[in-house]
């Protein structure tokens, strides 16, 4: 089997290492592209979003490159992510390409199906193989996930401009490389060592922003213009509402979602509305409690559930008096305006900050 799969943020070296270790040859995805964006939209039909036009894209590059197997997953109730896998396997043999297609649903769901795709993965290999490859999978992306979390951290306060984010390439490559656990271990070590040894200013205060929103456009720096790393350099601190190892227990490994989210929320979107509608509204909320200066919603232009959570939006910015930016993208936006957008709404957040100090003073 050689099998390509969407790119999205750091799950990418995760995915070629588990098929890897399951004997099969990985054409693993390079970071999208405009030409990658351009080829899924070409293809697309009108209303797709964003995170669909650029997986097709990087799938027609797969299968360029000589893939033979597509590898997706896919959500359950009323978002429309759960028609893609079948969008794009329609599509991509429209348009004359050969290849097998492993579409996972989410295991509690649909777990019949779910067993029979895992089975075509393993291939020959035991269950308790597979299961130790997915543990040790999880592992690294604790890793990932901890060195997000420490640039997040790092770069607001950074000495030197552009120092962290050299850190964390360097870090991040480290631990890709890493394949058994002892090698993970050490590689995790020494990258956070290597992110530790960022010069910073300690005492430095910045400006703090949860980013909340559509999960693809979260976690891939290209679907959101690199949005964590432009504010980070503007002096903010951020703190994405979903990381991977997060989304995989509340969302992969549980049919409730992350239930402190949606129990916030409930005042004001008591129902499911798709993908991650309600927990953007209960998101808001929960960093206005946290003392977070700014909210800052990503989302797939035409996105439904994020439409929803955005109609209420002034009436939760009002209530809990925290400021919120919503960006929603798609093929047609550009970086210079959402650069544009991002420093105003720094600004925004400074007065902000300014006002409630001299009033508590």
């Amino acid at each position: 089997m050689k099998a390509t799969f969407g790119h999205m943020g750091t799950l990418t070296p995760i995915i070629e290492m588990v098929l890897e270790d399951l004997g099969h040859e990985p054409v693993t995805p390079n970071r999208p592209t405009r030409r990658t964006l351009s080829l899924g939209a070409k293809y697309a039909p009108e209303f797709a979003c964003i995170p669909f036009k650029i997986v097709q894209g990087t799938y027609i590059e797969g299968l360029e490159r000589g893939a033979d197997t597509l590898m997706s997953g896919g959500g359950y109730g009323p978002c429309r992510a759960g028609l893609y896998g079948e969008l794009h396997d329609r599509i991509l043999r429209d348009l004359g390409y050969d290849f097998d297609f492993i579409f996972f649903w989410p295991p509690l769901r649909k777990p019949g199906h779910f067993y029979r795709q895992m089975q075509k993965l393993k291939g020959s290999h035991s269950w308790r193989y597979l299961w130790k490859t997915i543990r040790k999978a999880y592992g690294k992306l604790s890793v990932f996930d901890d060195l997000e979390m420490a640039a997040q951290r790092i770069r607001p306060r950074e000495y030197k401009h552009g120092s962290t984010t050299r850190a964390f390439d360097q870090a991040f490559s480290l631990v890709s490389r890493a394949k058994t656990g002892p090698e993970i271990a050490e590689a995790g070590e020494e990258a956070r060592q290597i992110m530790s040894s960022v010069p910073y200013d300690e005492c430095k205060k910045p400006l703090r922003v949860g980013i909340i929103g559509e999960i693809y456009v979260q976690l891939e720096p290209f679907a959101n213009f690199f949005v964590e790393e432009q504010l980070g350099n503007l002096g903010v601190e951020v703190q994405r509402s979903i990381y991977l190892t997060s989304y995989t227990k509340h969302d992969v490994l549980s049919t409730k979602g992350d239930m402190g989210s949606r129990k916030l929320a409930m005042p004001y979107l008591s129902q499911k509305v798709g993908g991650h509608g309600q927990n953007s509204v209960g998101d808001i909320i929960r960093y206005s409690k946290l003392g977070f200066d700014g909210v800052v919603q990503l989302a797939p232009f035409s996105c439904i559930p994020e439409i929803v959570a955005k109609s209420l939006v002034p009436q939760l910015s009002k209530d809990y008096g925290i400021p919120v930016l919503t960006l929603f993208i798609d093929e047609q936006t550009g970086a210079a305006g959402v650069q544009t957008r991002l420093e105003a709404f720094v600004d925004l957040m400074e007065q902000s900050r300014s006002r409630k100090t001299n009033v508590g003073a």
